[in-house]
């Protein structure tokens, strides 16, 4: 089975090409190249929500994926962990790909857009497959908020957690991923290897670079779970 992985930055996407060894061949796609290593495809889309969503849209409908169908799509790459449940260096798997800001402010505080009557506000990745990339790799299963401003404050980290309980970590990009994908009729999957704790803005204690090894090595462990995943069996 083929899998499209979408990450923000090409940081990202080499740290889960580095995983499957080898040179990847570089295939062009609109607006993005396509990192191709065995029966995983793998690009940088750019940050936030709406560029996610435009890249995993152009990569499922381009002739590089005409002869070999998509299967799974991943959103992947690193995010920032809720203490204490997602530490520095943990990996997380969204049980839950949840818009968190995707609604409106009230007096009485923040509806999300399926309260306000339309829309949706989140994804459900295949629980059997979430099981077996958390059994594979060790990350913890539990929602992954997709926010489209990075939190940097302990109020926002509070009115997070008490909107979305039991959230583990948040990023940019899974919630549009996950549009693309059920736009096409393809499965989505979130991964996130966990940088920086949600909470007051401290850039000096990111630890980067920690969690782009465990990305590599999440998809080192991952990829056979990944690449023989068929959603009938489930």
């Amino acid at each position: 089975m083929r899998v499209l992985v979408v990450t923000a930055v090409p940081v990202e996407r080499d740290a889960v090409t580095r995983a499957f060894g080898g040179t990847p061949e570089v295939l062009t796609v609109p607006g993005a190249e396509l990192h191709r290593s065995g029966a995983f495809d793998v690009l940088a889309g750019g940050a936030g929500p709406a560029a996610a969503a435009a890249a995993a849209a152009f990569a499922l409908a381009s002739p590089a994926s005409a002869s070999h169908p998509y299967g799974l799509v991943v959103s992947a790459g690193i995010g920032g962990g809720f203490a204490p449940t997602a530490p520095l260096g943990s990996l997380v798997v969204a049980s839950d790909i949840v818009a968190a800001d995707l609604g409106a402010e009230t007096p009485d505080g923040f509806l999300p857009v399926t309260a306000l009557g339309f829309g949706r506000d989140r994804f459900v990745p295949p629980p059997a497959l979430v099981r077996e990339v958390a059994a594979a790799t060790g990350a913890a299963p539990g929602p992954v908020l997709t926010v489209s401003t990075v939190t940097g404050t302990a109020a926002r980290t509070a009115a997070l957690l008490a909107a979305h309980p039991g959230a583990l970590a948040e990023a940019m990009e899974g919630f549009g991923v996950a549009e693309a994908a059920e736009r096409a009729g393809v499965p989505v999957l979130e991964l996130r290897a966990v940088s920086n704790t949600v909470g007051p803005r401290d850039r000096a204690a990111w630890r980067i670079g920690d969690a782009l090894g465990a990305l590599t090595e999440a998809f080192g462990k991952s990829a056979p779970v990944l690449e023989g995943w068929n959603r009938h069996d489930h």
